[in-house]
Formats: structure tokens, C-alpha cells, sequence
């Protein structure tokens, strides 16, 4: 192992040995090899870290957390441990298609910035259809909490950042640490405090670069609705956002969040939010009428029915060109 990688890819994992075993085995994989992969075992989970051991790779560090704090703290461990002057986030349910850190090296060597952070489109994988998000790039000039929050149409996914692909510099992550404790919109969190530092510009590759498996029938944080816990996030966060993006946020994220509850007083309060904090139009009012009036299977269907392909998503290019949202 080189003693200082040009990458360093952190995989958090707990109690799931056979999908930390692919994510590690695509990690190391990569057309571009100078990397070390360290995984972050999130507890004691012995059959977890036996698998790892088999795969016999020396390129791959196997860190065991002994108390369990979820994804952002192993994320942080694994950037504390990581030598490359990248480090690279790779969720144990993801998967990496194999140009992904070349593609994103490559990009990153065009920015003049002090910290680029690098992310790229992925193929959305449900057991219905396969779908390309974002749907869209940041427009020059664009508020990024806006790219992020504010819907084109009635299904998420136009502006989009998802943890497995973003690489970014070491340092960075070192610096803006993300936020422990937090069940939902870690990336979203991070990515928009990340900004505000100095000398940083996000760039994404135009191409997906990642396999976002929507495995409905598997538990995984994006299926959880800790309704109360984020809109106390988002109110702490106000400063983050525009206007604009926090009435969004609020009738689209927040409230599908809220609707499982089928209690009148949520769908109230989030309309208030968004009125007195924030410049909601007409596009989010009619996203916050549906998520309430359509059960959220109904919804997922629609949405396939829509934005998705029956077919395969097409493997990608090899060549991207930067998107400066900074």
C-alpha cells in the first residue's frame, strides 16, 4: 500500500456483510487503483469485519467503532483516519461504477479552487424503473439551496446531492465534519455548510457515476420520517437556505415527512413555516396538497411512471465537464 493514496474511500457499514463486501470490492476496483479503502464498521459486528478479512486486499483498513452512532460519525472516524489528500464517501448499500474516481480526479485537477468538491449524477435503481438524478444541473449563478430545494416539477430529484458521490478534499472534510445524530439530509446538511467555507466550488460530472439502490423492502435511513428532528434542523438552519428553498423544503421534504401522520395539524403548521419564513409558490403549495392526498405507494408509482426508464440505465461515458456552483 502506497503510503499516502491519492484517495481515500470511506465506507460506513453495520450488520450488512454481503453489501459491505460489494461496496468495498467495487472501492477497490476502480480504474484508477492509488486509493485505500477504509471501512468503518459502525459497532461491534463481527461477521461484518470476518467478510472484510476475506477479502485479502492490502489497500483495505477495517476500523471498528465500539459504540454504534450511525453513518455521519463513522464518516468523520473514516476522514480522521484517511491519508489520501482526497477522501471519497461510499455508502455500504451503493455501488461505484468503475471510472467513478477518475472521472472525478480529472475534474477536480481543472478547478482552481482551494477545495473542490466533486459529485456527479447517479442511476436511481427501484424495483419498478431506473431513473437518472438530478434531472438537472445548477444553473450559473443559482443559489445552491435552491438547486437543491426547489422542485420543477412534482417529484424530487431536479437538484440532487447524494452521499455516495462525493469525493472531496481531506482537509474539507476534516473542517466541516458532518453533523452527528442527524437521521436525514446528511448530505444536504453538509453540502450546504461545506459551501460557505472559503476556496470552495462544487463541481458535478454530467454522467452517472453511482448506483443508488431504492431497495423498498430494506431498511435504510432514507425510509425513516423523523419528522419533528428535521424540522428543528431546518429551523436552526434558516441561515442556510433562501427564501425560496426553505418554503420548498418545507412543503416538499418536510411535509412528506409529516404526511404518514394523517394529522391535520402537521399539514397546518408546515403551510405556516413556509408562509412566515419563507416565498412559496404555486408549484409548492400543489407538492404539499399531493404528498398528503396520494398514499406514498401511489406516489412512488407515479413518479416511476414518469420520470423513470423500464430499461437499464445506459453505462456512462468517460469524459464530464465541470458544473461551478460555487
Amino acid at each position: 500500500m502506497p503510503a499516502e493514496p491519492d484517495v481515500s474511500v470511506v465506507i460506513p457499514t453495520c450488520d450488512r456483510p454481503l453489501l459491505a463486501t460489494r461496496a468495498v470490492h467495487g472501492a477497490l476496483g476502480q480504474t484508477h487503483g492509488d486509493l485505500e479503502v477504509i471501512a468503518v464498521v459502525d459497532g461491534p459486528d463481527q461477521a461484518t469485519v470476518d467478510a472484510l478479512a476475506e477479502i485479502g486486499d492490502p489497500r483495505l483498513r477495517v476500523v471498528v467503532v465500539p459504540e454504534r452512532r450511525r453513518a455521519p460519525n463513522a464518516r468523520n472516524v473514516g476522514a480522521a483516519e484517511a491519508r489520501g489528500r482526497w477522501t471519497a464517501l461510499l455508502d455500504d448499500d451503493d455501488e461505484w461504477l468503475p471510472d467513478k474516481i477518475e472521472v472525478q480526479l480529472a475534474l477536480a485537477a481543472g478547478s482552481a479552487a482551494r477545495y473542490p468538491v466533486v459529485a456527479s449524477r447517479l442511476i436511481n435503481r427501484t424495483p419498478r424503473a431506473d431513473s437518472v438524478m438530478p434531472r438537472r444541473l445548477p444553473a450559473a449563478g443559482e443559489p445552491l439551496s435552491e438547486y437543491f430545494c426547489v422542485r420543477r416539477g412534482l417529484f424530487y430529484g431536479d437538484g440532487f446531492i447524494q452521499t455516495s458521490t462525493i469525493m472531496a478534499p481531506t482537509e474539507l472534510l476534516r473542517r466541516v465534519p458532518f453533523t452527528v445524530g442527524l437521521r436525514r439530509q446528511q448530505e444536504l446538511d453538509w453540502a450546504l455548510r461545506a459551501v460557505r467555507e472559503d476556496g470552495v466550488e462544487l463541481l458535478y460530472a454530467e454522467q452517472p457515476l453511482v448506483l443508488w439502490h431504492q431497495d423498498e423492502d430494506r431498511d435504510r435511513i432514507s425510509l425513516h420520517n423523523p419528522y419533528e428532528q428535521q424540522l428543528a434542523w431546518l429551523r436552526a438552519n434558516r441561515h442556510l437556505f433562501t427564501p425560496r428553498a426553505y418554503a420548498a423544503f418545507t412543503l416538499s421534504v418536510i411535509s412528506s415527512m409529516a404526511a404518514p401522520s394523517r394529522e391535520g395539524r402537521h399539514f397546518r403548521e408546515l403551510l405556516a413555516e413556509a408562509r412566515e419564513h419563507g416565498d412559496p409558490r404555486a408549484l409548492d403549495y400543489l407538492t404539499h396538497l399531493q404528498i398528503w392526498a396520494l398514499p406514498p405507494a401511489l406516489r412512488h408509482r407515479l413518479r416511476d411512471l414518469i420520470v423513470g426508464r423500464r430499461d437499464p440505465a445506459p453505462a456512462p461515458a468517460t469524459t464530464a465537464e465541470p458544473v461551478d456552483v460555487g
